[in-house]
């Protein structure tokens, strides 16, 4: 299941799958799913550990009753991509499966749930040379001018990675000057992976809903300490060009000097950048095909889909 960020995911998870005996009453067909399934998440962020409030991370209650796979795996000073999420991912999937429960790929990183539908692309293997002379061009130019230069070789890579991005800056260089082909000419192979039977689920919500949703998520946010858990951050030895520290929720604390010192600049740099990220969701999810796609709100017709999936 997948959706844009602040769409509700979340929330349709506990009320579909978990086993919390203080949640209210459900329907027969969402009652007999409770219990039954464990989540692989599908969230570039909520891999790193320490970053709680920024990624909206789920809490140790509901992590009780709902069982996640891949939050708190790496380190925030770790880069962890999509080929490290597949790997992992299907070795979750496997162990839910085998103790017979239904595993649920449930996020928003577009990236990472069609590279686990469809399997990676056959790029080429890292150049460790080309690679050491472009990180030290990035320490001494920096991530814009390396993306300058992505721009004239392989525009549409340079237009999916965020300015911010450096490791896939990087990354897209190094194939480019490794090959003499862009990264965007490897491409995702056409069809599903055989080795799964998916249902694939889109949670939509009316844009407007869900720019408010965003704006009251970040609010809640600030006042669960967010700004707090940025200067933790910072003090634990954290910097910008940390790949955890570039999430949205936290490089934009980065944009005042010294950083954090404009708490209500970074609020309204994180409402605006998580409203351009939903965008860009929507756009990649849009032409995906075979997918099933409801309310975010709709959980009796999600939890009907999915029995009819399952045969149950």
């Amino acid at each position: 299941m997948f959706g844009a960020t602040a769409s509700g995911k979340t929330a349709l998870a506990e009320t579909l799958f978990s086993a919390d005996p203080s949640l209210p009453p459900a329907p027969e067909r969402i009652g007999a799913l409770r219990g039954k399934a464990e989540i692989i998440s599908a969230d570039s962020m909520q891999v790193y550990r320490g970053l709680d409030i920024g990624t909206a991370k789920p809490d140790s209650r509901f992590l009780r009753y709902l069982p996640h796979h891949l939050i708190d795996i790496a380190d925030p000073r770790e880069q962890f991509g999509a080929g490290s999420f597949v790997r992992l991912a299907d070795l979750a999937c496997a162990d839910v499966h085998r103790r017979g429960k239904v595993p649920v790929v449930l996020g928003g990183t577009a990236f990472y749930l069609k590279n686990f539908i469809y399997g990676l692309p056959e790029t080429p293997e890292a150049d460790a040379g080309i690679r050491a002379s472009l990180q030290e061009r990035l320490a001494r130019e920096g991530a814009a001018a390396l993306l300058a230069e992505l721009r004239s070789v392989d525009p549409e890579s340079a237009g999916r990675i965020h300015p911010a991005d450096s490791y896939r800056i990087v990354r897209a260089l190094e194939v480019w000057k490794a090959t003499g082909r862009p990264l965007s000419a490897y491409r995702l192979p056409s069809s599903p992976r055989a080795a799964y039977r998916f249902l694939v689920i889109a949670l939509e919500r009316p844009r407007e809903a869900l720019f408010s949703r965003i704006d009251s998520r970040v609010d809640a946010m600030f006042e669960r300490g967010l700004a707090e858990e940025f200067f933790d951050l910072l003090r634990s030895g954290l910097g910008p060009d940390d790949p955890g520290m570039q999430a949205i929720g936290y490089r934009e604390f980065f944009l005042a000097s010294p950083p954090g010192s404009d708490s209500e600049g970074a609020r309204t740099a994180i409402k605006r950048d998580s409203r351009l990220y939903a965008k860009r969701q929507e756009t990649f999810f849009r032409p995906l095909p075979d997918v099933a796609r409801f309310s975010a709100d709709d959980a009796a017709g999600i939890a009907a889909a999915i029995h009819a999936f399952l045969g149950t």
